[in-house]
C-alpha cells in the first residue's frame, strides 16, 4: 500500500475545505442519481418526438441503470488503486459530456448509447464519493457528512418526476439532460481547485476476469427482470437469462475467493455489521421504489391530481428526508447508529401500512402525512446506515465498500420497480380475469386492490429490516455491557 507519507486527516488545508469538498461531491451525487429517475416522466414526449413505442423508450431508463450497476464495482476497485479523487474527477467530465450528447440524440440508439456514456461517468463518481468523504472527515463528523450524501441520493432518486415534469413542461425533454451541463461545469471549475490529490493508493492488479463475470451477471439479471415484465416470466428466454445470471454469479464468487487481488474482497462480508447494513440498505431501497413507482398512478389516476399537483405532494418525501437525514447523521455521531436505524425502519413500517389502507376517498391531508412519514423514516435510517457501512471497513477498501453500497442501492431500485409492477399487474389480472398490463378505465377498485398488496409487501420488507436492525441493536448493547463489566 502506498500512503504517500500522510493521510487526509493530517492535512490541515484539506480539513478546512472539507465541507466545500462535500458540496462538490453532493452536486454530482445528486445529478447522477437524479438522472436515474428524471427521464421517466419525459418518456411520452421522447416517444412522440422520436416516433417510438413507449415500450422501447423504457430502455432509455434501463440502459442507464444497467450500465451503472455493471461498472460500479470496477470503478470502486480502480479508485482504490489509482486514487478515488482522480477517478471521481474523470467521471465528472464524462458525465457532463454524456449529458450534452443525450440532448442532441435524434434516434433511440443514439440516446441509449449516450445514456451509457452518462452512466459511465456516473458510476465513476458514485463508486468513489463515499470513500472520499470517509477519508476526509474525522469519525466524529462522518455520520453527518454521509448523512448529507444520503440526503442528496434520496433527493435525486425521488425528486426526478417532479423536477422532470417542470423541465419538460417549460423547455422540452432535451433539457432534462442539458440542465446537468452548466451545473456540472460550475462544479468542475470549483471542484478541481478544491479537491486535493490522492494520498492513499493500493498496489494491486485489476481483476478483469471478475469484472467480465460480474457484468454478465448484472446484464442477464436485469434483462430477465425488465424484459420479463413485457413478455412474462414464464418465457423460455427469460428463464434462460435468470439461469445464466445465477451460474455466472456463483462462478464470480468462486473466482473472487481464489484471486490474490479480487475486484470485490468477499472478506468484507465476514464483518456482520457491514453485511447487515448493506442488506438493510438494499431492502429499504426496494421498499422505497415500490412507493416511487405506484404513488404517481395513485395520485393522478385515483385522486385525480394534475401531474404538477401530484409532483408537489410527492415532494414531501424528499423534502422531509432532506431535513431529517443531516440531523440523523449528526445525532448518530453522538449516540451511535443502531438505535436510529431501528427507529427509522419502524416509522417506515407504520407509513407503509398506512399507505396500504388508502382508497379513492382518502383525504389529501392523510396522504400527505403518510408520504412525509415515509420520508421521516427514510431520513432517520439512511444516514446512520451509510455511516455503519463505511466505518466498518479498512481505509484501503473504502472505494470498494462505497461502490458496493451504491451498487445495492441501484439494484434495489430496479428490484423495487420490478417487484411493484409485477405484483400490481398480477393482482389486477387475477381480479379482472385476464392479463392486465395497464390501468383499466372506470375500474379504480382493481388498481387499489393491487396497490394494497404492493404496500403490504413493502411494509413486510421494512419490518424484516427492522427485525434485523433490532437484533443488531440488542447485540451491540450486550457487547457494550460486557466491555463495561470487564473494565469494572
Amino acid at each position: 500500500m502506498d500512503t504517500q507519507g500522510k493521510t487526509y486527516q493530517e492535512d490541515l488545508t484539506i480539513q478546512n475545505k472539507r465541507y466545500l469538498i462535500l458540496v462538490i461531491l453532493n452536486l454530482f451525487v445528486f445529478m447522477s442519481t437524479l438522472d436515474g429517475s428524471i427521464v421517466n416522466i419525459a418518456l411520452p414526449m421522447i416517444s412522440k418526438n422520436l416516433n417510438l413505442p413507449i415500450a422501447k423508450t423504457e430502455w432509455v431508463v434501463s440502459s442507464y441503470l444497467i450500465a451503472i450497476c455493471t461498472l460500479i464495482l470496477f470503478f470502486g476497485k480502480l479508485g482504490d488503486i489509482l486514487g478515488k479523487i482522480k477517478i471521481f474527477k474523470i467521471g465528472t467530465v464524462i458525465f457532463i459530456i454524456g449529458s450534452l450528447l443525450c440532448g442532441f440524440s435524434s434516434n433511440l440508439w443514439m440516446l441509449i448509447t449516450f445514456r451509457a456514456v452518462q452512466a459511465l461517468g456516473a458510476s465513476m463518481t458514485m463508486a468513489n464519493s463515499q470513500g472520499i468523504i470517509t477519508d476526509i472527515f474525522p469519525p466524529r463528523e462522518r455520520g453527518k457528512a454521509l448523512g448529507l450524501v444520503g440526503t442528496f441520493v434520496s433527493l435525486g432518486s425521488i425528486a426526478g418526476p417532479s423536477l422532470g415534469g417542470l423541465l419538460v413542461s417549460a423547455l422540452g425533454w432535451k433539457y432534462i439532460f442539458w440542465v446537468n451541463v452548466p451545473i456540472g461545469i460550475i462544479a468542475i471549475l470549483f471542484g478541481w481547485r478544491v479537491l486535493p490529490k490522492d494520498f492513499l493508493k493500493v498496489k494491486a492488479k485489476l481483476d478483469i476476469q471478475g469484472s467480465i463475470l460480474f457484468a454478465t451477471f448484472i446484464i442477464s439479471l436485469f434483462a430477465g427482470l425488465l424484459l420479463g415484465q413485457q413478455v412474462g416470466y414464464q418465457n423460455g428466454w427469460i428463464l434462460l437469462s435468470f439461469v445464466i445470471s445465477i451460474i455466472t454469479f456463483f462462478i464470480f464468487l468462486w473466482v473472487e475467493l481464489h484471486k490474490a487481488d479480487p475486484m470485490l474482497h468477499l472478506s468484507l462480508f465476514k464483518n456482520q455489521l457491514f453485511s447487515l447494513s448493506i442488506l438493510c440498505g438494499f431492502l429499504v431501497f426496494v421498499a422505497n421504489f415500490c412507493f416511487n413507482i405506484i404513488s404517481p398512478f395513485y395520485t393522478q389516476n385515483i385522486l385525480l391530481l394534475t401531474p404538477l399537483g401530484a409532483g408537489f405532494l410527492l415532494m414531501l418525501f424528499p423534502i422531509t428526508m432532506a431535513i431529517v437525514a443531516p440531523l440523523s447523521g449528526a445525532l448518530s455521531d453522538k449516540i451511535g447508529s443502531e438505535l436510529l436505524t431501528f427507529l427509522g425502519l419502524m416509522v417506515m413500517v407504520i407509513a407503509q401500512i398506512g399507505l396500504a389502507t388508502l382508497h379513492g376517498g382518502s383525504s389529501l391531508t392523510m396522504v400527505s402525512i403518510l408520504v412525509a412519514l415515509l420520508g421521516l423514516g427514510s431520513g432517520l435510517f439512511q444516514s446512520p446506515n451509510n455511516s455503519l457501512v463505511m466505518s466498518t471497513v479498512p481505509r484501503s477498501q473504502l472505494g470498494v465498500a462505497g461502490s458496493v453500497n451504491s451498487l445495492v442501492r441501484n439494484i434495489g431500485m430496479v428490484v423495487g420497480i420490478s417487484m411493484a409492477t409485477t405484483t400490481l399487474f398480477s393482482v389486477m389480472s387475477h381480479i379482472a380475469g385476464h392479463r392486465v398490463t395497464g390501468l383499466i378505465p372506470n375500474r379504480p377498485d382493481i388498481f387499489l386492490s393491487g396497490m394494497h398488496v404492493v404496500f403490504i409487501g413493502s411494509a413486510s420488507i421494512c419490518l424484516l429490516s427492522a427485525l434485523l436492525t433490532g437484533w443488531r441493536l440488542l447485540r451491540s448493547k450486550k457487547v457494550a455491557t460486557s466491555q463495561s463489566s470487564r473494565r469494572g
